[in-house]
């Protein structure tokens, strides 16, 4: 029996560092691109530096003025605003699709395809393309909103304070829906038929039907997305700063954005750390409470 508990564990142990020797070199690139970027600039945010020859410590400087200067929860303020509206409008979007494209109908998987364009050209192309249609001289929006009597001359939908929140808004709403609607797809495809056969049996009408087995059958599938979500459009920078560098004046100066302006426009990397170290810490307790609102009973 002893031999046999050996030559088990032997057998055991060489199984273990086979598996370390697979997770080695994903380990190695985590702790390379994540772990030792987020201590670095954990260290970074202790002092006023600009990275060659300026290293003044500070201690927790920047991070009290994030609360007592009103630049910082302003820009935060309005990045929340902005992610509220870019989800709802993604959840409304992508749970409306899916619902229509969860029913069989000739050209369901052509559809499929066509709904899911957006979200696979990059962030940058859509910028560009809808910096574009909008432009003031000769974009076609105004064309056709002229064409169609709603404007009488052309509007600068990026270059006015009034409209280029909402413009930006729009266009990261259509740029994000696909991921949204995908996932409510997969996570009705997955609720089998014979719980609404069950429930219309038992006498529940289409809504409560929805409200007693799609929405509880559909909870864990849209906690994850409402999470991934949220914080993906939180930290957005791309499109916003490709579209409006976020102007006109403060009018789209997402919290990404002020903390770039802050690193490579102003050099100070130590303040744009520790902005950077808070944000991150706000989208981990957004998806604290998501994950304490939306739990199971």
């Amino acid at each position: 029996m002893t031999n046999k508990k050996k030559t088990s564990f032997k057998r055991t142990e060489k199984y273990q560092r086979t598996g370390y020797k697979f997770i080695a070199p994903g380990l190695l690139m985590m702790v390379l691109l994540i772990i030792y970027p987020m201590l670095y600039g954990a260290y970074l945010s202790f002092y006023n530096t600009n990275l060659v020859n300026k290293w003044k410590f500070v201690g927790f400087k920047y991070y009290l003025e994030a609360f007592t200067k009103p630049e910082f929860y302003t820009s935060v303020l309005l990045t929340f605003w902005f992610m509220i509206l870019v989800v709802v409008g993604h959840f409304v979007i992508g749970f409306l699709l899916a619902s229509t494209l969860n029913k069989k109908f000739h050209g369901r998987t052509i559809f499929r395809v066509i709904f899911m364009l957006p979200w696979l050209f990059p962030e940058t192309v859509i910028a560009l393309l809808f910096t574009w249609i909008m432009n003031p001289m000769y974009g076609v929006l105004n064309s056709i909103l002229k064409s169609l009597g709603i404007i009488s001359s052309n509007v600068s939908w990026l270059g006015s304070a009034k409209f280029a929140f909402p413009a930006v808004v729009a266009v990261c709403i259509w740029k994000g829906y696909p991921l949204v609607m995908t996932m409510i797809l997969s996570g009705l495809q997955s609720i089998s038929h014979d719980l609404y056969e069950a429930a219309e049996i038992d006498g529940a009408n289409k809504w409560q039907q929805f409200l007693h087995v799609t929405v509880p059958g559909l909870k864990p599938v849209m906690t994850t997305t409402l999470i991934l979500d949220s914080v993906w459009w939180f930290k957005q920078y791309t499109l916003v700063y490709t579209m409006t560098g976020g102007g006109p004046g403060t009018a789209t100066n997402l919290i990404s954005l002020n903390i770039y302006g802050t690193a490579f426009n102003d050099l100070r990397f130590g303040k744009a750390a520790a902005w950077g170290i808070i944000v991150f810490v706000i989208c981990y307790l957004i998806s604290k409470l998501y994950r304490m609102v939306l739990k199971d009973d």
